[in-house]
């Protein structure tokens, strides 16, 4: 064989390897607690068009629609395990991305899902599943709502629930955890910190401890001191100020709101947005041995630095475009063998 036609084979070889690089490069993950749902989750239920709670026609306001509909990005490309590096306080919610700061907004009429003390079972809604660990915090004793959420607010030392790689079923990550005794409004922080990637995903779902919100309360009576005045003799006052209403129950969205919501989406939904079948959110069998693998309240996170990020994508697209480089060079220079081999004859 020639040299000019050993460099063609070396080209035409080395393309499908450049172009199989680019297709190797993985695909994010997505997702948001499900129950308890999530703010962006529940006003994403509500309609991003005409939310009905006046806490998300307030996030509508302050950070567009386009949130909502992105339910399921809520996240650090190269978190890494560095949350309380990367986020800062007042921005837990959002995860510090500016696209979502509506979740950050401190009111306490944040739809709610009605929780007790003791085991409780979380359920995170994934539209591309990925090997990871699950770590949900709640709030301390304590906790005003009204005040913009920090690190300190949160119970550090003690995650109400810890899982690792758990079985996509049905489009849902299930897993145990164990809620302490509370009472009024508090919220859960949930972290899901890829293992296979750096990727990190975040949410802030409200809840509210022994029913309705305080707030409420009956007020008036007889004065002290015997019988009520005639009513000619007491003057007239000004009616009391309204208790402020308790929050809204919260709901997740239905399958059909979440189908027919995707298409506005600028992230990936049930496998919209890449042809990777590995990122379907199908159900899939647990691997043998693995199961829940849940831990103890309080115990180690297994938060892996491993494997690709968003960057790893341009780097691949380096990598082939050095493969093609390196072919046409090679090429070329078979071509001037070929030539002066052929003048010298």
């Amino acid at each position: 064989m020639s040299a000019r036609r050993k460099a063609a084979v070396a080209a035409v070889g080395l393309t499908p390897l450049a172009l199989t690089g680019l297709a190797a490069a993985p695909a994010a993950a997505h997702g948001s607690m499900g129950d308890p749902v999530s703010r962006v989750f529940q006003c994403f239920a509500e309609g991003p068009e005409s939310p009905k709670s006046e806490a998300c026609r307030a996030a509508v306001a302050a950070g567009g629609t386009q949130a909502l509909y992105d339910w399921n990005g809520v996240r650090i490309g190269d978190a890494g395990g560095r949350h309380q590096e990367l986020i800062p306080d007042g921005k837990l919610c959002s995860a510090g991305n500016e696209a979502f700061k509506g979740l950050d907004l401190a009111r306490a009429d944040w739809p709610a899902t009605s929780v007790s003390s003791g085991e409780h079972t979380f359920k995170y809604r994934v539209t591309a599943p990925h090997k990871g660990t699950f770590t949900v915090y709640i709030t301390k004793p304590g906790y005003d709502p009204s005040q913009p959420l920090a690190w300190d607010d949160l119970d550090l030392a003690n995650p109400v629930a810890t899982s690792t790689d758990p079985a996509a079923v049905d489009g849902f990550y299930t897993f145990s955890g164990t809620l302490p005794e509370r009472s009024g409004q508090q919220l859960l922080y949930a972290v899901w910190q890829r293992s296979d990637s750096p990727e990190a995903f975040y949410s802030c779902s409200d809840v509210t401890f022994g029913g309705a919100q305080a707030g409420g309360g009956a007020a008036g009576g007889e004065p002290a001191g015997g019988e009520a005045p005639a009513e000619a003799d007491t003057p007239k006052e000004a009616p009391a100020p309204e208790a402020p209403a308790p929050a809204p129950e919260a709901s997740a969205p239905s399958e059909r709101q979440i189908e027919a919501g995707a298409e506005k989406s600028t992230v990936e939904n049930h496998g919209h947005g890449d042809a990777d079948p590995a990122t379907t959110a199908d159900p899939v069998a647990a691997e043998a041995g693995s199961g829940n693998q849940l831990k103890a309240a309080g115990g180690g996170q297994n938060l892996a630095e491993t494997g690709g990020d968003e960057n790893t994508s341009y780097l691949m697209i380096g990598g082939a475009a050095a493969l093609a480089l390196g072919s046409a060079a090679l090429f070329a220079s078979a071509r001037r063998r070929t030539a002066t081999g052929r003048h010298g004859r």
